[in-house]
């Protein structure tokens, strides 16, 4: 860890404690005494209000009515924070409406030069989903679903959900144990265990008409459910390998229930794996097609024989 990151974590560490000793932080970041009393030193020059208590069991404590010292960003940390508005501007994420004011407080904790600097860099890049003629940093326009940041704050509190889906013209309700909550191909997805058919289950978050949270008496503990599921991973039976073409090909279109693990830090590599549930006709043609979507560029370790069937007949319309 940096220096300035350990200092900066110190601080919070600090702060929201009434007390502490040298030897607290010592043991919490790992570091030597002379380190851990140069760092209290360091804090104590930028501003935050430390009393010493002297005697063996002696530590220190932050003055009542404390605050942290003014956050200041080096140039380079005010323009990651300025591109990351950039990038995600006009994708549905939660929590929209609060980026307007955040960005007005970033640009008035920062010098004028700093300022132009960002001016010249929202003219310069753009990014997909970027009206070329508005290229506004506070204009915040592609909400997302309305029923999406109850479902953030309901999963701050607990992964035992009920929602409730409309699925065509019928709504029902699903009890779950919410495993993730991701965003795929310009969607929110809802990737959670069903406690009654006890199996894993992925749905849209646009289908969404409510969310409670679901008593947890009586139901699987997540220790379990985690057993479940890593048995039931284990009759996957399509395994692939993807190199770098096939990836790029990936991330142009894939199935929702399918996704990749990167095999190293570069991803150019990455394993797939999944269930294919051969008996239906549907999936299988679907999965068949993708395959040939996803070039040469693959190796198989797994694959079912209906789904191979189906790439000899596929193929053996244009190789007679």
């Amino acid at each position: 860890m940096k220096k300035v990151e350990r200092i900066n974590i110190i601080m919070r560490y600090i702060n929201n404690r009434a007390h502490f000793t040298i030897s607290e932080i010592m043991q919490e970041f790992n570091i030597s005494r002379s380190t851990a009393i140069r760092d209290i030193r360091e804090i104590e020059a930028m501003g935050m209000p430390l009393v010493a208590e002297v005697g063996r069991d002696g530590g220190y404590f932050v003055m009542n009515n404390s605050v942290l010292p003014t956050v200041r960003f080096t140039d380079n940390e005010i323009k990651a924070l300025f591109i990351a508005f950039m990038a995600t501007r006009n994708q549905q994420l939660p929590y929209l409406k609060s980026r307007q004011s955040l960005a007005e407080k970033l640009l008035g904790l920062i010098s004028e030069n700093q300022q132009d600097d960002l001016v010249l860099l929202n003219q310069i890049l753009l990014f997909e989903g970027t009206n070329p003629n508005n290229p506004d940093l506070l204009e915040l326009s592609d909400l997302p679903h309305p029923i999406l940041e109850k479902l953030i704050q309901i999963l701050l509190l607990d992964s035992y959900l009920l929602i409730t889906i409309q699925e065509g013209n019928v709504i029902n309700s699903y009890p779950i144990y919410l495993l993730h909550l991701y965003r795929e191909k310009g969607l929110w997805m809802i990737d959670g265990f069903d406690l009654k058919e006890e199996k894993r289950k992925v749905f849209p978050v646009d289908n969404l008409t409510d969310v409670e949270r679901y008593p947890t008496k009586k139901v699987l503990s997540k220790k379990k459910i985690l057993e479940k599921l890593s048995k039931q991973e284990e009759v996957m039976n399509l395994v692939l390998e993807l190199g770098p073409k096939a990836i790029a090909q990936f991330r142009k279109y894939h199935p929702l229930k399918v996704s990749i693990s990167y095999t190293n830090p570069y991803q150019t590599t990455a394993i797939l794996k999944t269930f294919i549930n051969v008996h239906n006709p549907e999936e299988l043609i679907e999965i068949t097609n993708w395959l040939l979507f996803l070039g040469e560029d693959i190796t198989v370790r797994e694959l079912p024989e209906e789904v191979l069937e189906g790439l000899r007949e596929r193929l053996g319309l244009f190789c007679p």
